[in-house]
């Protein structure tokens, strides 16, 4: 069961400047007053009632709290409080300042398979952790995977967002719509019953991408991909023999995080290994061009839902007092009326 303090929190933390802003609240950096130690609170809006469209449903952050206060790991975002009133719930949480990884990485003019593999460790040995935990993450992607501080000489992986994050219990049945279009699994897309194998679809540049979201969730339930010479050319027989072993349609063949810490690319068996590994490297040119396509597409999605929040408002001025319940969504971003795809279009993270 998820805890919650009644304190005041500005009795214990020195409350400091935005770091972020969401249409659910706000990310401010706090200070302990006991220790000095700096954390970042998530300042979230709860809904005022069962019919309020206006901030979050206390339900849905109890989960995400009861899930992170069980899942304490190096490379996991870390929770440390919860504190409670009446309009808002303040969760205190580690502070991480290294960005995005695929954002470190772009930076660089080059970057070896070895120096990409001791990131996937990371990454794996944060959702290995999670799946003994019997915990799905369900929304693993290039941005929900952080540094600590990417100045340090080898910085810290963080798992961020657990705002979708499942855990299972024994005999339940789970299915859900949620995610990003590029980086879910064919199961989620069919409504099927979902286990902890929908994080092991992943790829970090999505060989799926389509023009539009529908063509890529085609590409998905095809298996629809290849190994363009254009994209991996400088790339290593192992790492696509990795890949192709998470690119599976049936989740039942599909690798495992504890498998992949344990497959050849990941930790090599021999000398030979080591220098074909080492030989190879990431194609940095169209790597960039990846990462600012995605950064372009995150930005025109935070427009296009800026742009359906703006219609709602003015349809509830035009209808008057008689169509009162479209004036609670003044800060609500869903899209609940469109085509069921839409619905695994990405989603506005409070903590965005």
């Amino acid at each position: 069961m998820a805890v919650f303090k009644l304190d005041n929190v500005e009795d214990l933390y020195e409350i400091g400047n935005v770091l972020g802003s969401g249409h659910f609240g706000q990310v401010r950096e706090v200070r302990e007053r006991a220790t000095g130690v700096l954390w970042a609170g998530k300042f979230l809006k709860l809904k005022k009632g069962a019919g309020s469209r206006l901030g979050l449903e206390r339900k849905s952050v109890e989960k995400e709290v009861e899930i992170l206060q069980s899942l304490q790991h190096q490379n996991i975002m870390a929770l440390k409080d919860v504190f409670e009133s009446r309009a808002e719930l303040v969760l205190i949480i580690e502070l991480i300042k290294g960005g995005e990884l695929f954002d470190f990485i772009a930076e660089k003019e080059n970057l070896t398979e070895t120096e990409a593999i001791e990131f996937m460790k990371q990454i794996l040995e944060g959702v290995s952790y999670m799946h003994q935990k019997n915990v799905a993450h369900f929304d693993l992607k290039p941005e929900n995977i952080m540094l600590s501080d990417k100045r340090a000489p080898n910085p810290d992986i963080k798992i961020i967002d657990f705002g979708m994050a499942h855990r299972f219990i024994q005999g339940e049945e789970y299915k859900s719509l949620g995610g990003t279009p590029q980086y879910i699994a064919p199961e989620i897309i069919n409504y099927e019953p979902l286990s902890t194998a929908a994080d092991m679809c992943l790829s970090g540049l999505s060989p799926f991408q389509g023009e539009t979201d529908e063509e890529t969730l085609r590409n998905i339930m095809a298996m629809n991909y290849e190994f363009e010479p254009h994209y991996f050319s400088q790339t290593s027989n192992m790492a696509k023999d990795f890949i192709q072993k998470l690119l599976v349609k049936d989740q039942s063949e599909r690798m495992t995080a504890e498998e992949c810490l344990v497959h050849p690319w990941i930790k090599p068996l021999n000398r030979t290994q080591i220098a074909k590994r080492n030989r190879s490297s990431i194609n940095m040119k169209n790597f960039k061009k990846f990462n600012a396509r995605r950064k372009w597409k995150m930005s025109f999605n935070m427009v296009s839902a800026c742009n359906r929040f703006c219609r709602l408002q003015l349809l509830c001025k035009a209808h008057g007092p008689e169509q009162q319940e479209l004036r609670d969504c003044e800060s609500d971003q869903e899209d609940t009326g469109t085509k069921p795809a839409s619905l695994l279009r990405r989603r506005l993270s409070s903590s965005s």
